[in-house]
């Protein structure tokens, strides 16, 4: 029987930055991973193949070129997601062999199998024709998730789709129903609505994305509409019926129909945990498949860990990578190796426009009758955001009246996801909405927007 220090049963994000901290303090640590390929559903099925498609819909589309030239290239029906995505494979395959080299470099072993737990530090791998028994001090799972398919949803990956299966539809449809208002869902809707899709989204609550800022999200409840997307919020799903080849019908509590010839069911999402043999070593997941894990990210076990998607919000790749490093920091203790909790956490959401955020809402801070103030800028007020076409972006900044640290950033509109890292630095360093007044930007950049929000902020002091 082979023994390691950790053993890391899953390749996504969160595993590979867990396997590489190991490595770091030498460590001898090897990787689980039941597919023929690493990487997690990050790489094939999540997060690149989807942002992928996106950029490839904004170019084929001429979403950019429609804003600022005034016009729009056409696309034929006949154009398959597989063409939109025809470069894929060759970005999969590209972030693959760095991963790989990443591995041999760190002396990370990769032993692809299904493991099942023995006991508390025994596994069972179960290879496509070989099967051993391992042995680690600690253990760490990176499992990941994989799309809830209730049962009374008829998929059948030729008219009904989860989110891995969407990426398989053989042609572009002109109507689409989307059940989910969640990132996926409203990601997914921006997407095909630029393709030109009528687009039909439905969400059981009162608005899309209830964790992000009401009024961000309401501007891009206005954008989608403007796209052709029909919302349907506050809405129930009660039956989903395929009635002809090209007509899937979707009834609604209130009585209402929406019928499409595609539908995607966005609806949460199951931790892979079932085939882990978790009833030998007495850790016992929640309903959904996931784990609960304490502030160390430890099980109920102590040497035993649970990182990434599978231990549920905020199930984000960038989250994973940091929650697999402080994890193996946490299982050895190890003096100088920086470990703490990171308190900004950034979130980035891929629809179109792109909404990120980072620290407090409105809502947070007034349920807390915290002392805050606003500041806002219109990318229409930046010249950057005139030369690009972007118009309808807002950057938009919460500040403490009383000493007017920085409490929350959120933008809506183009690079919102690289805009927010700045002031995700001046959170984390305690600054104030002053160092946007006081420091000088390149001009014209969107990064410019900080300082016309910092001084609308003060002109409201």
């Amino acid at each position: 029987m082979r023994k390691f220090d950790v053993l890391i049963i899953g390749s996504g994000p969160g595993g590979q930055r867990a396997a590489f901290q190991a490595s770091k303090l030498r460590k001898k640590v090897a990787v689980i991973e039941r597919q023929p390929y690493i990487g997690g559903a990050g790489i094939h099925t999540g997060t690149l193949p989807s942002k992928t498609l996106r950029e490839a819909a904004l170019f084929l589309a001429g979403f950019k070129q429609r804003a600022v030239f005034g016009f729009q290239l056409a696309i034929g029906r006949e154009v398959t997601l597989q063409e939109l995505m025809h470069r894929k494979m060759d970005v999969i395959k590209r972030q693959m062999e760095v991963i790989i080299e990443q591995f041999s470099r760190n002396n990370v072993e990769i032993i692809y199998g299904e493991a099942s737990f023995i006991d508390g530090h025994k596994l069972t791998v179960k290879g496509a024709t070989t099967s051993e028994q391992i042995y680690a001090e600690v253990i760490i799972i990176a499992t990941g998730t994989r799309p809830l398919r209730p049962r009374d949803v008829p998929f059948d990956e030729a008219h009904i789709y989860d989110t891995d299966t969407i990426l398989k539809i053989d042609n572009i449809p002109s109507t689409l129903t989307i059940i989910g208002g969640g990132v996926i869902g409203c990601e997914y809707a921006c997407i095909f609505a630029s393709l030109g899709v009528k687009v039909t989204l439905i969400e059981k609550k009162p608005r899309l994305l209830p964790f992000a800022d009401e009024e961000i999200v309401n501007n891009l409840s206005y954008w989608m509409r403007q796209s052709g997307i029909t919302l349907r919020l506050s809405e129930e799903v009660v039956k989903i019926t395929v009635e002809t080849k090209n007509r899937v019908v979707t009834t609604l509590k209130s009585g209402k129909q929406a019928a499409s010839e595609k539908l995607l069911y966005t609806m949460g999402r199951v931790g892979n945990t079932d085939m882990l043999n978790l009833e030998a070593i007495g850790i016992k997941p929640n309903e959904r498949g996931g784990l609960n894990v304490n502030e160390n990210f430890q099980t109920t076990l102590p040497h035993i860990y649970a990182i990434g998607d599978v231990i549920g919000f905020p199930a984000l790749a960038s989250t994973s990578m940091d929650q697999g490093r402080r994890a193996v920091c946490n299982a050895f203790h190890t003096e100088g190796v920086t470990c703490e909790v990171v308190s900004h956490l950034p979130f980035g959401i891929y629809t179109i426009p792109e909404i990120s955020m980072v620290g407090a809402t409105e809502e947070e801070l007034t349920k807390k009758r915290a002392p805050y103030e606003i500041g806002c800028a219109l990318f229409q007020e930046v010249a950057k955001g005139q030369i690009i076409g972007d118009t309808h972006g807002m950057l938009k900044l919460l500040f403490n009246r009383e000493n007017r640290g920085l409490l929350g950033v959120h933008i809506i509109g183009e690079r919102a996801t690289e805009l927010i890292h700045i002031g995700q630095a001046v959170m984390s360093f305690g600054g104030t909405i002053d160092y946007f007044k006081d420091t000088v930007f390149n001009y014209p950049t969107l990064s410019d927007a900080y300082k016309v929000a910092a001084l609308n902020g003060l002109n409201r002091l």
